[in-house]
């Protein structure tokens, strides 16, 4: 019989968990309000529950970047923390969009949760359009920059893009397409591709992502491409024509997804991190329902060295 998990943490969304070298995990997530970035830190994934939280960082009441905090995530690279976030000038929609642009601010302290935030302006991919869920990742050397961003000249809301980054607040070189909504799965209520995160394991490295609308529709995706691959080369990712992760109404879990990995107390599990309803009645716009809830469970893998999502908020 499997083991039904309760949530790690309550009302927090596009949960990231980040596992440092000083031995402390890091989480940070979009809060209800969308008007901060929150940080917390413990010496195990459960202590993350239970932990204080610290506001990094809190929206002006005016400008480009003053509401609609979204999809905070905690890096640290080249010796400093870094925040990448998307933010918005007002929650008005234009051209049946948001207007979100993404952001980074940077900590030179040891420990994030203190020390000073400095706000390093926009992370400019050279496309101005709608663009959020950026997330990083070091690879032989280089530093990559992968995020979701409107093409107007592709349906739907937006794809997966990679770029190698110049420093950790600047892309280099022409962003490349890797995924855009185009499965049947992906485009239920909106196309949408978006939320990235990176995976190593087994000469490999893995992308998922989430697609189609926030509600119960919501799943996960996966890219693969082999770790000595061009990255930049779309044609090094295959791309897996069905999700690896989606609602399970056996249990009661609905629309998982915006997911980050991390590893278990024992260095070596990787942990699935991710959000998800316990219900479907959303009264509303179901962005502005709170209860998207962090999960946490671990990986399987199968024998060829694929990674094995099951089923939500199961073992």
């Amino acid at each position: 019989m499997e083991t039904v998990l309760k949530p790690l943490i309550e009302q927090r969304a596009d949960p990231y968990i980040y596992k440092h070298t000083d031995g402390y995990y890091y989480f940070t997530a979009s809060v209800p309000l969308y008007d901060r970035i929150e940080l917390r830190r413990a010496t195990t994934i459960a202590g993350l529950a239970t932990a204080p939280t610290v506001d990094a960082w809190i929206k002006p009441d005016t400008g480009p970047y003053s509401e609609l905090i979204w999809a905070p995530e905690l890096h640290f690279n080249m010796g400093a923390w870094y925040v990448y976030f998307a933010a918005a000038p007002s929650r008005e929609i234009k051209d049946k969009l948001f207007q979100h642009r993404m952001y980074a601010i940077r900590n030179t302290n040891a420990n994030p949760l203190e020390g000073i935030w400095e706000f390093m302006g926009q992370v400019d991919t050279g496309i101005d359009s709608f663009c959020l869920d950026a997330t990083t990742f070091s690879h032989k050397g280089v530093l990559y920059y992968l995020w979701a961003q409107k093409d107007k000249d592709i349906e739907g809301n937006s794809n997966l893009y990679i770029a190698p980054m110049k420093t950790p607040w600047q892309i280099e070189g022409k962003p490349v397409m890797l995924s855009k909504p185009e499965f049947d799965w992906e485009t239920r209520g909106f196309w949408v591709n978006e939320g990235p995160s990176v995976l190593r394991r087994n000469g490999k490295i893995f992308i998922s992502y989430s697609a189609s609308a926030t509600d119960h529709n919501y799943a996960m995706g996966l890219l693969v491409a082999d770790e000595d691959a061009d990255l930049l080369d779309p044609a090094a990712w295959s791309k897996a024509r069905e999700p690896v992760f989606r609602t399970c109404y056996d249990h009661g879990i609905y629309g998982p997804g915006h997911n980050s990995f991390t590893y278990a107390e024992d260095g070596d599990t990787v942990m699935l991190v991710y959000h998800a309803r316990t219900y479907t009645e959303i009264v509303g716009d179901p962005l502005w329902n709170p209860d998207r809830h962090t999960f946490v469970k671990p990986l399987r893998w199968s024998e060829d060295g694929m990674p094995v999502f099951g089923r939500p908020s199961t073992l």
